[in-house]
């Protein structure tokens, strides 16, 4: 082939701009290495042995279902989630430990010197030491619902980080399909590339052969020539988006990827969008998490009403004292013991506070009423983006078929092409046309398989089903209700926590989920309606 001169040309001007300015954005010398990342393999407990050898191994990763649980119990995020909801999990005790007594002591060490003169006898030494110890225990008897709602906020709290949680959980098992397919979907489109190629590659060999024949001219074999080229620069760009697919592959489930297997089918716990939309209304775990977010202001609410209320507390106080002075006519040894003990009853509250109180209250029923809010706003959302999944998938799944068919058509298009070519009825521009609606048919279709699929996990991810439960049931899962059981009642005072836990709930109200409010939350979308296929007559 003949050198292209404007092709050179513009490289020429391309690389001389691009040059100066990489050179002139270059900026001082970067500063020096802090070195490699310390590394020290360790997966949480619970983790099972399976996929803990293949993770410390890197076994290169072959099925979907092991992708997915590679993911699920080995996913940085995902991990650092279920940390976090093991921090709220003390938060609850924290609350609880409030009904409970609460001892406290304190030791003073005190020195005091002083001096009389009186005229004749100088100065007459006056120094005082005391040192006492003080221990004081508080038992909370009613706070008019103060500990209960800071037990509720706490539960609340809980509730929405282990809906953030499962929302974490669907997204890595989304991560992990979408990666899973979209590397399968890039290694096809490498080898449709490859493909094309290999036919664009045997055309020309064809034409050059046919053009020392004189039966084509020079510039039916530079039309082949042209799309040889771009077919070769189609293989690149796929191989490069087939690398791209292994390093994301490789973080979202943290194994290579080895010779993968075609995904298992996804099941649905629906048939229709309207039992999809009844499903995700108790599933969905950002809805769940705007009820919770709902439940943690009122709890606050709740506190700050209460704050305007009289508590009732226990106190008891014990004293000793040792105090040494010099000795003295009433005291001729200098030293004195001091013993008391002490018990209380106090009724305190509040009187006036130029309302600051009643400020508190109003700010957060307007933060609690924005919560209610969003309840109905994530309802809208939902319902929107579960509407779009399920019309993606519904549309991408009837496309696959019809690809199908459209591959079939344009290979038996391009055979016969050929025939004619070779017998004179069809130019060369035709057969490349035709070579080009086959990898367009063939590229459409692969993408189709692969966006279906994905559509579908996002249906589920959409409903609130795309969890381990789900995809794999009969694998083991992380519970989270495993660690709260074990530390929830740490400090409870037996019998006396449960009674006092029970007095104080009763200025409060139920704190159940409350009514949507959104008059649109009735109403939903319809799924899309496909126009029927027409076959038409063949004549």
């Amino acid at each position: 082939m003949r050198p292209n001169i404007l092709l050179l040309a513009g490289a020429a001007l391309w690389a001389g701009p691009l040059a100066a300015q990489e050179q002139a954005t270059m900026g001082p010398a970067d500063p020096a290495p802090a070195g490699p990342l310390l590394y020290a393999p360790e997966l949480a407990g619970g983790t099972p042995a399976d996929v803990a050898e293949a993770a410390r191994a890197g076994t290169p990763v072959a099925a979907l279902p092991d992708a997915l649980k590679l993911a699920y119990w080995t996913s940085p995020t995902l991990l650092a989630q279920r940390a976090a909801v093991r921090s709220v999990d003390y938060r609850v005790p924290q609350a609880r430990a409030a009904f409970g007594p609460r001892l406290d002591f304190q030791v003073d060490y005190g020195i005091t010197r002083s001096g009389t003169r009186t005229p004749g006898n100088g100065w007459s030494d006056g120094t005082y030491r005391s040192a006492t110890a003080t221990a004081i225990l508080t038992q909370p008897l009613f706070t008019f619902g103060r500990n209960a709602a800071a037990e509720r906020f706490a539960m609340a709290q809980l509730g929405y980080q282990r809906q953030v949680m499962r929302s974490t959980e669907q997204q890595a098992m989304l991560d992990a399909i979408s990666a899973y397919v979209g590397l399968l979907r890039d290694r096809a489109s490498v080898d449709i590339a490859r493909d094309n190629l290999d036919t664009l590659e045997r055309e020309l060999s064809d034409n050059r052969a046919r053009l020392k024949r004189r039966e084509v001219t020079s510039t039916d074999v530079e039309q082949v020539e042209t799309r040889v080229e771009l077919g070769r620069a189609q293989v690149y760009t796929a191989q490069r988006d087939a690398a791209a697919s292994e390093a994301t592959f490789l973080r979202m489930i943290g194994a290579p990827a080895g010779a993968l297997a075609a995904p298992n089918p996804l099941r649905l716990p629906v048939e229709t969008l309207e039992a999809a939309y009844a499903y995700a209304e108790g599933h969905n775990p950002v809805l769940i998490a705007a009820t919770e977010r709902e439940k943690v202001s009122r709890a606050s609410l709740e506190s700050a009403k209460a704050d305007l209320m009289p508590r009732v507390d226990l106190k008891g106080q014990a004293d000793y004292t040792n105090s040494w002075s010099p000795p003295s006519f009433f005291n001729q040894t200098g030293r004195q013991d001091q013993r008391s003990v002490a018990g209380q009853v106090v009724l305190s509250g509040p009187i006036y506070e130029s309302g600051l109180r009643q400020a508190r209250v109003g700010e957060a029923i307007a933060a609690n009423d924005a919560d209610w809010r969003l309840i109905d706003a994530s309802l809208r959302e939902n319902r929107a983006t579960l509407a779009a999944a399920w019309d993606d998938w519904t549309a991408q799944t009837a496309a696959i078929e019809r690809f199908a068919g459209a591959v079939e058509s344009a290979r038996r298009a391009y055979d016969g092409a050929l025939l004619q070519e070779k017998a004179g009825l069809r130019t060369t521009l035709d057969v490349l046309d035709l070579a080009r609606e086959l990898l367009l048919a063939r590229s459409n279709y692969n993408s189709a398989i692969a966006s279906s699929y994905v559509a579908k996990a996002r249906v589920l991810a959409a409903m609130g089903a795309l969890e381990q439960g789900w995809l794999l049931p009969d694998e083991p899962r992380y519970d989270p209700a495993t660690h709260f059981d074990k530390v929830k009642r740490r400090g409870d005072v037996p019998l006396l926590t449960p009674l006092l836990r029970e007095i104080d709930r009763l200025p409060l109200g139920s704190g159940s989920a409350r009514a949507l409010r959104d008059p649109a939350a009735p109403r939903t979308a319809a799924p899309v309606a496909l126009d029927p296929v027409k076959e038409l007559p063949v004549p």
